[in-house]
């Protein structure tokens, strides 16, 4: 018989790597939890997926607290560790849109029970009552902390984005401009309030602020791109947390995460991704 762990690994990664933003730290509570799940007295489980469940997200909130001590430190802006993913993503229950960047950074700024309410709730589609068990608090607490959680996600969620061809189109385009070292290129594909954030975590060359107005975002990128250190480095169309965005190559290996919010057919938002500590889930 398939071992229910087994069968289920995939949507505990898929609630880990939500729950704390980080391919790694879902990794090692995947691991965490197979450990626990061999330890238990499975014959007295009755319901394999939801004990393995509520274990991978009171892990992830035992996890989630040192997470956040380590990211009041960190050098530079911080962005969740990038993850490459299915073209068809969009059709798996498990891997739906709350896996892009840009949500995964609004789900950072949730209280840790509301993150894993949000993410057990409309990630998951668990009942109030369920979700109560797994965060020791009564149904009512957790439908008022679900509504909470729903309404701050959807207030800061971005609104109105490309469709995937679209997006696929302004990734090719903003490629193709930086290669050619074209300001007026890439200028032209930034919207008048674009903003920028690089996660270097201080180990490689990052702005440590965001950027903001196509004017200094374009300027910082092909100032990086022009620098002797990184030449050779390509861009090639990747499917990045869900969406079409562009990975960084450097001598075969995946250097860079690059994603892309995008609206009336112009960028309004990149995210690069470049700590070497944070590439885990973009080099397999």
């Amino acid at each position: 018989m398939t071992d229910p762990f087994e069968e289920h690994r995939r949507l505990l990664f898929a609630a880990a790597y939500r729950m704390l933003g980080s391919v790694a730290d879902a990794e090692d509570i995947v691991q965490d939890a197979w450990l626990a799940w061999h330890r238990a007295d499975r014959a007295s489980v009755e319901n394999p997926r939801a004990y393995l469940v509520r274990t991978v997200t009171n892990l992830s909130l035992n996890r989630l607290g040192s997470a956040r001590v380590v990211r009041e430190t960190y050098v530079g802006s911080w962005l969740p560790e990038p993850l490459l993913t299915a073209p068809d993503i969009a059709e798996e229950a498990e891997l739906a849109d709350t896996v892009s960047m840009a949500v995964l950074v609004v789900l950072e700024t949730l209280t840790p029970t509301e993150r894993a309410v949000f993410v057990l709730r409309e990630v998951f589609g668990y009942s109030y009552a369920e979700i109560a068990e797994v965060v020791g608090k009564s149904a009512a607490a957790v439908g008022q902390c679900a509504h909470r959680a729903r309404e701050h996600v959807r207030s800061r969620r971005p609104r109105f984005t490309a469709d995937a061809a679209e997006q696929r189109e302004i990734a090719e385009k903003f490629r193709a401009a930086c290669a050619g070292g074209d300001l007026g290129e890439v200028l032209a594909l930034l919207a008048p309030d674009v903003v920028s954030w690089s996660d270097g975590g201080g180990v490689v060359t990052a702005a440590r602020r965001p950027l903001h107005g196509p004017d200094h975002v374009a300027r910082w990128f092909l100032g990086v791109l022009a620098k002797p250190e990184v030449q050779g480095v390509e861009m090639h169309p990747a499917e990045i947390n869900g969406e079409p965005g562009l990975l960084l190559v450097y001598g075969g290996v995946n250097a860079g995460a690059l994603t892309f919010e995008a609206v009336d057919g112009r960028i309004t938002a990149l995210r690069l991704a470049i700590n070497p500590r944070k590439l885990r889930g973009i080099q397999a």
